[in-house]
């Protein structure tokens, strides 16, 4: 038996659902409401095995932050309304030692900060408004996160007293994305969507 997850984008699941029938027969499936949706647990005449779990939040937003640059963005139904993307230097980490690692330990040290900061603002302009018309409510602010990136620095960047509005949201992580750009920006959103579908299968098929 082999086990592996697979991403599913939302429009194509019931066609999904449809060729896993096909592959491995007619299925019994139990749904369980949650709170990205509906999970969906279901057994093959095979014995293969699946569990399906969504993330239907909307507003969704999407914070990515790695050393080279960010991407911070607000989509509704599935389609940014708003983004920003960017690229900023952080130093890379130097073999030298002594006097000189230290000054480039500091260097890289304010770098990142320099690049926290500014993600931050974007995010609280993009996520959350500005001052003069800040969003507000359900239909306002994001309902569910997808981050990706830097671990350390999704997390510097979350925890500023600016986004605290958005702490406690269910997200999804994404850190095996690259660099920030419009097109991870973009894979990040298709990606945070999908239904997640931890597939067991008996005789591996088609997906």
């Amino acid at each position: 038996m082999t086990t592996r997850v697979i991403e599913v984008d939302p429009e194509r699941f019931d066609r999904w659902m449809a060729g896993f029938a096909g592959r491995h027969g007619t299925y019994d499936a139990a749904e369980e409401p949650a709170p990205g949706g509906v999970v969906v647990s279901a057994r093959a005449a095979d014995g293969s095995t699946l569990v399906a779990t969504p993330f239907e939040h909307d507003p969704l937003g999407v914070v990515l932050v790695r050393r080279g640059g960010y991407a911070v963005g607000l989509a509704r139904a599935g389609t940014f309304t708003t983004s920003k993307v960017g690229t900023r230097h952080v130093q890379s980490r130097t073999a030298a030692g002594g006097w000189s690692q230290q000054r480039f330990a500091r260097r890289r040290g304010k770098q990142a900060d320099e690049l926290v900061d500014a993600v931050v603002g974007h995010a609280r302009r993009v996520l959350l408004g500005d001052d003069e018309s800040p969003r507000t409510g359900a239909d306002g602010i994001p309902r569910g996160l997808v981050v990706g990136g830097d671990r350390a620095l999704v997390r510097e960047v979350l925890a500023a007293p600016a986004l605290r509005a958005l702490a406690g949201l269910p997200a999804r992580e994404l850190y095996d994305l690259p660099d920030p750009r419009r097109d991870v920006l973009e894979t990040a959103l298709r990606r945070g969507r999908a239904v997640r579908v931890e597939l067991t299968e008996t005789a591996p098929g088609l997906t």
